[in-house]
């Protein structure tokens, strides 16, 4: 059974001439253990369709499906990273409080806390920053600390929105690969909406490609690629070309 289906989703903002309609009625599903990208045109929706998934955003029409439920909320073992890493952290709160702080809800010890802390800590690489604040970091690890505080809470399904857009090239290339790593060890299953074409060739098992708002599923492409992934010989490869190819072809059709 697929963990996420998404059933002719769509979604209007506004009512009357003001209207404005995202989501043209959209279908696609997620297995458990994969990791999907989202990819299409500048504004076709794609941040909308995530939330929707996320059950942040309840759709004008069609539905969201969870393990077989009806996404009414956010479900409780799904968490979310921003491409707004900046917005995302608490300033007054060291990395360490930020990644434990929504862990509070979830009747765990201090202990259980510090230990799941931690472990997402080490697991991203900022073992040793855990008694900084958020200000003193760099872009990257400032995002790493969002993806830290996700992994503790220690979910089946990670949504990823834009998670890399604003980091510059080298750091965007680190933390894809460190997704690629978290995704094996934590056995996670991932949704990544991306605008970049040579990510989401990278990344996924399979390419969810949209079209222009409204948007829909043009069509979606399984990622054959030689593993483990790697950002020189992968890129460099034949089928890599290939298919990043053949996704541009789609988005611009």
């Amino acid at each position: 059974m697929s963990i996420v289906e998404v059933t002719d989703l769509g979604h209007t903002y506004g009512t009357g001439r003001a209207a404005h309609t995202a989501l043209g009625g959209l279908s696609f599903t997620v297995d458990p253990g994969e990791l999907v990208c989202i990819v299409g045109p500048s504004g076709c929706g794609k941040s909308t369709l995530l939330r929707c998934v996320a059950g942040l955003l309840r759709p004008s029409v069609g539905s969201v499906s969870y393990r077989g439920e009806t996404v009414t909320a956010v479900p409780a073992d799904l968490a979310v990273v921003f491409q707004d890493y900046g917005r995302s952290l608490l300033p007054w709160r060291t990395v360490a409080g930020n990644v434990e702080f929504p862990l509070r809800d979830r009747g765990l010890s201090a202990a259980e806390r510090a230990a799941r802390v931690a472990e997402a800590l080490s697991w991203v690489g900022l073992a040793d920053a855990a008694g900084r604040r958020p200000w003193q970091l760099s872009g990257g690890m400032q995002q790493r600390v969002c993806i830290a505080r996700a992994l503790a809470y220690r979910p089946a399904v990670m949504l990823m929105d834009e998670p890399f857009a604003s980091v510059d090239a080298q750091t965007r290339a680190d933390l894809e690969d460190l997704v690629l790593k978290l995704r094996a060890e934590a056995d996670m299953t991932v949704l990544v909406v991306t605008h970049d074409i040579d990510e989401s060739v990278y990344l996924a098992d399979r390419v969810v490609v949209l079209s222009r708002s409204p948007a829909t599923v043009v069509e979606t492409l399984k990622v054959d690629l030689a593993g483990p992934r790697d950002q020189i010989g992968t890129r460099g490869s034949e089928a890599f070309v290939r298919l990043r190819t053949e996704v541009a072809r789609l988005i611009r059709r």
